[in-house]
C-alpha cells in the first residue's frame, strides 16, 4: 500500500511545476549571457533610483513610457550599459537634456555619455521605450506579461520575470548585485481598471485620454525582477499585524474567500517575526495581490494565485498530511520577503540563498503551528522532489542560476546543519541573527557559509562544499569485518567530515565519521542494527557486503 501511494504521489509531482522562477540549467553560455551576467566596465555605476512611468494598452498588448535612472558612477563612465530586450524599441535616451547615441548588442543597450560621467559623480538618464513585451505562455515558469480576462470579462494583466529578467519590459541594470534605493512606479491604465504595484499608494491622476495613472513609491532597496504591474478590476481590503499594514487586492467575486483565506497571514507573521525578525519592509507595507498565475515573491506586493486553496493548488507536495493544513503560496512567497527580497544573492548562481532558505521557512511555519516532528516529516517528504544530479550553485558571471535542487535540497541542508548544531536555542538565535545582520544586503554563498560556521566549533565548510558544489549526497558506509562494525564517509570533498546521530538498541548517540574506517564501540550483530537519524540528516546510507 505504501509503495502504491508513493508511486501515485511521484506521478502527481511529475505533472506539477515546482519552481516559481525560470531555470535554464545551461552548460554552454553565449555572449548575451555574459553581457547580462557579468559586471563589465560599462556597468560600473550604482543605481540610486528608478522613476518608471509606463502606459499599458490592454487591447494592443502594448506598453510605452520611460525609466528615469539615477546613478552614481563608481569609475569614470564614458559608456553605460542599460538592459532592454531586443524586441522592445528604444525611442530615445536623454542625458543632460540631449539625445545620446547608443548601440545595441543582444539585450543590452550601450549609451555614449557625452560628456562622460566622472567617478563618484551622481547623474541620471531618461530612457524612453515602447513595444509589445514578450507574453508568457506558462507564467511564472516562463517570463513575460499576461493579458488575461477575469470571470466577468474584465482585462486582468500582470507580469512575472524572475530568471528571464526585468529588462523584458523596462530598461534597467538587470543584475542582482545592484538595487535602486527607492523606486517611483506610475502605471497608466484604462479608467475602469486599477493598477497595483510595489510599495505605498501615492494617489491616482485622471489623464485626458481615458486613462488613469496609479502612482506607487518603494522606500526600500528592491530587486529588479520584483518591480511589477498588476492591472485588474480589483477591490481592496485592509488588516493589520502589530505595526504592519496588511493590504489585499482581489477580484470582487473572491472577496469573501480572500477575507477568510488571508487570515493565515497573521499566523505566518507571528511565526516569522519570532524566527526571522521583523518584516523587512514595514515602511512599504505588506500586500497580497490576486494574479492570473500561481504566485511570485514581488516585494511588498506578493502575487497570489493559489485559488484560495490549502496546499499547492490543493495538492500535497510533501506526501504528508501537514502540507494541506496551510496555503503554500501565502507562506512560500511571503517567506521570500526575508530570503530573496531583503537578503539578496549578488549573482544568480547563488540563488539557493533565496530558495533554500525560503523552502526551509515553510518547515519553520509548520513547526511554529504544529510542532517540530511535523516540520521534520515535511522536510523528509519533500526530498522526493530532489534529483541530486547537478550541483546547486550555478556558474558565476553568465546569468546561470544553478540546479532546481536549490529548493528542497537547500532546505534539507539547512535542517542537517541544525542537527549538526544539536542545540535548538543556538540554531534559532543564529538564524535570526543571519536575517537581521544581512537585512537589505546583497551577499554571496561565502557570506552565508561563514555566518553559520563561526557560530559553532565544528567546521561546516566541507558540509557546504559537498551539498552545494557537488551533485551527490555524502554516503555513510557501514561494513562488518572480523566481528566488528566499521563506518566511514564516502564523499566528493576531500577530507569530508560531518557528525551524524544514530540509534543503537534504543539509545541515541552521535558518531563522528571521517573518510577513514572507524570501529563502532558498541557491540552489535550487524550494520542493520545501527539506525541513522535520517529525518535529521539528509544523507545516503549504504551497508557494504561483508568482506
Amino acid at each position: 500500500m505504501r509503495f502504491f501511494t508513493s508511486i501515485i504521489f511521484v506521478l502527481i509531482l511529475a505533472a506539477v511545476p515546482l519552481q516559481g522562477q525560470v531555470l535554464t540549467n545551461k552548460s554552454q553560455f553565449t555572449e548575451a549571457d555574459t553581457l547580462r551576467g557579468s559586471l563589465r566596465a560599462e556597468r560600473e555605476y550604482d543605481v540610486l533610483k528608478y522613476n518608471l512611468q509606463v502606459k499599458v494598452v490592454p487591447e494592443e498588448k502594448f506598453i510605452s513610457g520611460y525609466n528615469g535612472i539615477s546613478f552614481k558612477a563608481e569609475e569614470d563612465l564614458p559608456v553605460m550599459q542599460v538592459d532592454l530586450f531586443r524586441n522592445m524599441r528604444v525611442d530615445s535616451i536623454i542625458f543632460r537634456g540631449k539625445r545620446m547615441d547608443f548601440k545595441r548588442r543582444h539585450n543590452a543597450v550601450f549609451i555614449d555619455l557625452v560628456p562622460q560621467v566622472e567617478k563618484n559623480a551622481i547623474d541620471s538618464v531618461l530612457f524612453y521605450y515602447s513595444g509589445n513585451p514578450i507574453v508568457a505562455k506558462n507564467a511564472p515558469w516562463d517570463g513575460g506579461f499576461l493579458f488575461e480576462k477575469d470571470q466577468q470579462g474584465n482585462p486582468w494583466i500582470a507580469v512575472a520575470v524572475q530568471g528571464t529578467g526585468a529588462s523584458l519590459w523596462y530598461p534597467s541594470k538587470d543584475h542582482q548585485s545592484d538595487e535602486p534605493e527607492e523606486a517611483l512606479i506610475g502605471i497608466a491604465v484604462p479608467n475602469d481598471l486599477m493598477n497595483v504595484s510595489n510599495g505605498r499608494f501615492h494617489g491616482k491622476e485622471i489623464l485626458d485620454d481615458g486613462y488613469t495613472r496609479w502612482n506607487w513609491k518603494v522606500n526600500n532597496p528592491i530587486n529588479n525582477y520584483n518591480i511589477v504591474v498588476n492591472i485588474g478590476n480589483y477591490v481592496h481590503f485592509k488588516d493589520r499585524f502589530r505595526h504592519l499594514d496588511l493590504d489585499y487586492y482581489v477580484l470582487p467575486y473572491n472577496l469573501e474567500k480572500a477575507k477568510k483565506q488571508f487570515e493565515e497571514v497573521k499566523f505566518m507573521m507571528n511565526c516569522f517575526y519570532e524566527k526571522f525578525g521583523a518584516y523587512p519592509f514595514e515602511e512599504d507595507g505588506f500586500k497580497l495581490v490576486e494574479t492570473p498565475y500561481l504566485g511570485m515573491e514581488h516585494q511588498s506586493a506578493v502575487a497570489y494565485g493559489n485559488q484560495y486553496q490549502m496546499g499547492y493548488l490543493g495538492r500535497n507536495l510533501s506526501g504528508t498530511g501537514v502540507g494541506l493544513k496551510w496555503d503554500f503560496i501565502i507562506i512560500h512567497e511571503s517567506g521570500h520577503e526575508w530570503f530573496g527580497n531583503s537578503i539578496t544573492a549578488k549573482d544568480i548562481a547563488d540563488m539557493w540563498i533565496h530558495e533554500g532558505f525560503t523552502t526551509y521557512s515553510e518547515a519553520v511555519y509548520i513547526e511554529c503551528r504544529w510542532g517540530k516532528q511535523e516540520a521534520v516529516n515535511y522536510l523528509k517528504g519533500i526530498r522526493n522532489n530532489i534529483a541530486n544530479s547537478t550541483k546547486i550553485i550555478g556558474t558565476y558571471g553568465v546569468n546561470s542560476e544553478g540546479s532546481g535542487d536549490m529548493y528542497y535540497k537547500g532546505a534539507n541542508l539547512l535542517n542537517t546543519i541544525r542537527s549538526i548544531y544539536n542545540d535548538d536555542d543556538l540554531w534559532w538565535k543564529i538564524l535570526k541573527d543571519y536575517t537581521e545582520t544581512n537585512r537589505h544586503k546583497i551577499i554571496t554563498t561565502q557570506t552565508t557559509e561563514d555566518f553559520f560556521n563561526t557560530a559553532i566549533k565544528y567546521d561546516l565548510q566541507p558540509v557546504f562544499e559537498q551539498y552545494l558544489r557537488h551533485a551527490a549526497l555524502p554516503e555513510l558506509q557501514f561494513k562488518q569485518e572480523k566481528g566488528s562494525i566499521l563506518y566511514k564517509w564516502k564523499a566528493d570533498v576531500e577530507g569530508f567530515d560531518m557528525p551524524v546521530d544514530v540509534t543503537i538498541e534504543g539509545k541515541e548517540l552521535r558518531l563522528y565519521p571521517t573518510e577513514k574506517w572507524q570501529k563502532l564501540e558498541q557491540q552489535v550483530n550487524s550494520p542493520e542494527a545501527v539506525q541513522v537519524q535520517e529525518d535529521e540528516f539528509y544523507i545516503k546510507r549504504q551497508n557494504l557486503k561483508q568482506a
